[in-house]
Order: C-alpha cells, then structure tokens, then sequence
C-alpha cells in the first residue's frame, strides 16, 4: 500500500528529471550535427555522430588558454571569497550586537540589488582606479559573491557552541588560530557548498568579464563563445560542442562534491 501510495510522486520525480535533462540532451545531441541538420529537426539524433565539431570549436576557441583565463579567475575569486565571507561571517555570529546584527542585515539586502542597476558607476569607478583588469574582476566578484557567502557561513556558525573558542582560549589560543585551526575545518561542508555555488556563478559569467576585460586574449569561455554568433550567421552547431566542453568541468567538480553541497545549504539555512 505504501508504494502504491509513492509511486506518483516517483513518477512526478522521474518527469522533473527528464525536464531538467532536457536542456543537457538538446545541447549534446545538437552538438555532434550539422547546421542544416539543427534546423531541420532539433530534437532528432544525428545522422552520424561526428567529432568534428568539437574539434573545430576547439581550435576556434583557442580552448586551452581561454579555459586557463576562466580557471584564474574563477579559482582566484571563489578562493577570495571564501577566505574572507568565512571570517566575516564568524566576528558577526560570534560578536552579538546591535551593529553585528546591522551589518549581517546589510549583508542580505544586498543580495536584493540588481547588478544592473550598479553596473555603469562600478565600471566608471574602476576605470579611474585603473582597475578594469583581472585583478578588478575579483575584487568586483568578492563584492558580489559576499553577500550570500557570508549569510551562509552565518547559519552554519551559529550552529557550532561557542564553547569550542572558550576552551581554545584558555589553552592559549588566539582569534586566528581558534577559527582557521578549530572553527574553519568544521565548516567543511558550507565551505564546499560556498565554493561550487560560485564557481558555477563566475564561471559562466558573461556581462561582468564583458564589462571589464574584454581584451584579445584575456577572454573566458563564455566570452569567447560569442565568436560563434556573428551579425549575419549564427553557428550554432560549434556553439553547442563549445558549450558542451565548457561546462564539463564544472559538471565534475558538482558531482564529486554534490552531497556537501546539499548538506551545507541545509546547515548554513538553519538559524
């Protein structure tokens, strides 16, 4: 009775996954066709299943130094953010007061904000500081990415007794040592959540990179794709084995680290 009683949820659950698949199979299978072949019916198998595309989108995409651009970047920023949401988040939950709690509030109306609406005077403000380079791009990418970074880190440190940084202190330990040897390896799981939500974020970024180091050879992946869509033709056929090598990486980090992940949203949710 029981089963018979799950099995339309089971089944609810298997045709959202097909919905979420869906995407991935358009892209995979579109990419081993022709051009003549996406248009004439996206959803059929190709008639021959031809790397060629790939190969060209390869070269095309100068892929390993365009992939070296967004891995820099990429690790550079979710390795800033972390480092520094991480240590915000734990003087606010560990200093309760009026001003702690102001700023943590701060810290989540932010992510309210629309990048739009700040785009144009963060581009100006930069560009007098000289800073519209890599270097800026990470700083930019710590302002944004903080917010939700901390508010998790915030959940998940309330959750741990504030007893473990009284019994350090009084074996002698100061602030840094009692949260990057005692507190920091117990956020593990917010840690690795923190991480994979960003790098998913930055890594298929488009408009900030555009915004700031549109330069030859210093592209990403994602800005460098758009060497496919000229003003007169589209290829998509290339676009989609570039995509589809693009998000390769990313897909493998998530799967190796997907049960962190579902369990530091649900630690670092808690207050």
């Amino acid at each position: 009775m029981k089963r018979k009683a799950k099995l339309p949820i089971e089944i609810l659950g298997l045709l959202l996954g097909l919905l979420w698949l869906s995407p991935f199979y358009l892209m995979i299978v579109n990419s081993f066709k022709t051009k003549r072949e996406i248009f004439s019916d996206t959803l059929k198998l190709p008639e021959i299943f031809s790397f060629e595309n790939y190969i060209v989108a390869f070269t095309q995409l100068d892929f390993l130094k365009t992939f070296m651009n967004s891995l820099i970047i990429t690790v550079a920023s979710v390795t800033i953010i972390i480092v520094f949401s991480s240590m915000a988040a734990y003087a606010l939950s560990r200093n309760k007061s009026k001003t702690s709690t102001i700023i943590f509030f701060m810290f989540v109306a932010a992510m309210l904000i629309p990048f739009q609406s700040v785009m144009i005077p963060l581009v100006t403000i930069f560009g007098k500081m000289d800073m519209l380079n890599r270097s800026g791009l990470v700083f930019m990418y710590l302002g944004f990415g903080a917010s939700l970074s901390i508010f998790l880190y915030h959940g998940t440190l309330n959750s741990i007794p504030k007893s473990l940084d009284e019994a350090a202190t009084i074996d002698g330990a100061n602030k840094f040592q009692i949260f990057w040897y005692i507190i920091f390896p117990m956020l593990k799981p917010i840690t690795i959540t923190v991480g994979i939500l960003n790098t998913i974020w930055i890594w298929n970024d488009y408009l900030l990179p555009s915004l700031v180091i549109n330069q030859e050879g210093m592209e990403t992946i994602p800005l460098k794709m758009f060497f496919f869509f000229g003003e007169y033709t589209k290829q998509w056929h290339l676009a989609l084995a570039g995509l589809t090598i693009g998000i390769i990486p990313v897909i493998i980090a998530y799967f190796f680290a997907q049960k962190q992940i579902i369990k530091g949203i649900s630690e670092g949710a808690v207050k």
